[in-house]
């Protein structure tokens, strides 16, 4: 089994491409099969290589290393021939229309009530013409003559499909400049390279139908290749999710702090039945299965993803974070503050309120309860045990017990609402800390 994922490096890696590349990957390993990732770079227009570069740098980060990698734009040879062999065949035919040509004939058609289809017209181009559009400076482009047959396939998500390709305009293969297009590229690069399941997304469907076409044409029976379509995304409120893409490009989730494995755990099932409880690599590989996946569209909801995210930190131990969180917070600190975080960036803020300087809310009602507070403030050294004892101390002098007991002290303490448990961080924040902050929140007015 052999599988790849072949983005063009046009922008950053987004959630649609990565949820692409990770399932071919679990797949591949599933079945003890191979994973290539191929660069779909001949757009020279549009391709750039920092965003192949990043391309490479993202799939690492999420742990996706491939078996193969090349790119197309080291292979012009070998589309160059295959677009030899389509028109020695019989298969290729020239175009000289230009852009405009076509915009106009799509328009009549419209205006006629014909789909929008190309109609053909050079495939009665005579020697003659094309002799003399070529003298006259034109160069042309190439398409290739569907068979007009009806390619069917069982796709592996979407069950029983078809392509109709009486109705589908013959695709351009070369440009008037030589460069292939992907329609022939992928095709070609597929049987080269061995591929033998394609799994991408639906919008693909009717690229499939064609390039089955151009399979044939090249002699390779169209079974070879199997097919599976994911449904696309939607967001949260059923609207696709193409236009919000860019701001939920890989870059930007590691930028806001979601960790590789929610992201991974979230994509792996997201279409399934499956719950998004995090899983490691390992473990998505071992239960993935195109039959889990619906023919529906799935919805990808960011609350959810950050929830996953949460759960994920929660079971990530200390030494796998230790480098990233702030300068002198240890195991113990972690430990403490891992299971009320929704993004590590948070440690930043919490290791603000054991450490910092952070400044105590006025609290004047408070003062008199902040004052006794400070009074029974037990000496140093503290141990886990000495959160219990102070506010029991507390409870017995003052009568307070609950809310009225425990939050104006953690207000005074973290200058929060609501946090880690204070048994946790008190003995972090240490007695001079927590005595400065009591007595400034006391001599509020």
């Amino acid at each position: 089994m052999k599988l790849r994922f072949a983005p063009s490096p046009t922008g950053y890696l987004h959630v649609g491409n990565a949820r692409l590349a990770l399932v071919n990957w679990l797949l591949a390993r599933r079945h003890g099969g191979s994973f290539l990732l191929r660069l779909d770079d001949t757009d020279v227009s549009r391709g750039r290589p920092d965003y192949a570069e990043a391309i490479e740098q993202d799939l690492r980060w999420l742990g996706l290393q491939w078996d193969a990698f090349f790119r197309q734009s080291d292979r012009l040879a070998r589309y160059a021939e295959a677009a030899d062999r389509l028109r020695d065949a019989g298969h290729l035919y020239p175009c000289f229309e230009t852009e405009d040509e076509l915009r106009a004939k799509r328009e009549l058609r419209l205006r006629r009530g014909q789909a929008p289809i190309y109609d053909r017209a050079m495939l009665k181009l005579t020697a003659e013409q094309r002799a003399a559009a070529e003298a006259g400076g034109k160069r042309p482009y190439w398409r290739f003559l569907l068979s007009g047959e009806t390619r069917r396939w069982t796709d592996l998500v979407l069950g029983e499909r078809a392509v109709k390709l009486f109705a589908v305009s013959d695709p351009v293969l070369v440009r008037a400049d030589g460069t292939p297009l992907y329609t022939l590229t992928s095709v070609v690069d597929d049987l080269e390279s061995g591929i033998t399941h394609v799994v991408r997304g639906e919008d693909h469907i009717t690229n499939t139908g064609v390039q089955l076409d151009i399979l044939a044409a090249l002699g390779a029976p169209p079974e070879q290749i199997a097919f599976a379509h994911l449904p696309l995304l939607l967001d949260e409120r059923g609207d696709k999710l193409s236009k919000r893409l860019e701001s939920l490009s890989l870059r930007r989730l590691r930028a806001d702090g979601i960790e590789p494995g929610a992201i991974t755990s979230y994509l792996a099932r997201l279409g399934t039945s499956g719950e998004k409880h995090p899983a490691w690599l390992p473990a998505l590989a071992a239960e993935v299965n195109l039959s889990r996946f619906a023919a529906s569209a799935a919805r990808f909801d960011a609350a959810h993803l950050l929830g996953v995210n949460r759960r994920v930190l929660q079971a990530t131990p200390y030494a796998a974070v230790a480098a990233r969180l702030p300068a002198g917070a240890g195991e113990k600190f972690w430990d403490s503050v891992r299971g009320n975080i929704d993004l590590l960036t948070e440690t930043r803020l919490w290791w603000e309120v054991v450490a910092g300087t952070i400044t105590s809310p006025p609290l004047p009602e408070e003062v008199s309860f902040l004052r006794t507070a400070l009074a029974l403030l037990p000496p140093e050294p503290w141990d886990a045990e000495v959160w219990q004892g102070w506010t029991a101390s507390l409870r017995d002098a003052t009568g307070r017990k609950g809310r009225a007991l425990y939050h104006p002290l953690r207000l005074a303490l973290t200058g929060e609402e609501h946090g880690p448990e204070m048994r946790a961080l008190l003995p972090l924040i240490g007695r001079p800390l927590a005595a400065q902050r009591l007595a400034a929140a006391a001599s509020a007015r």
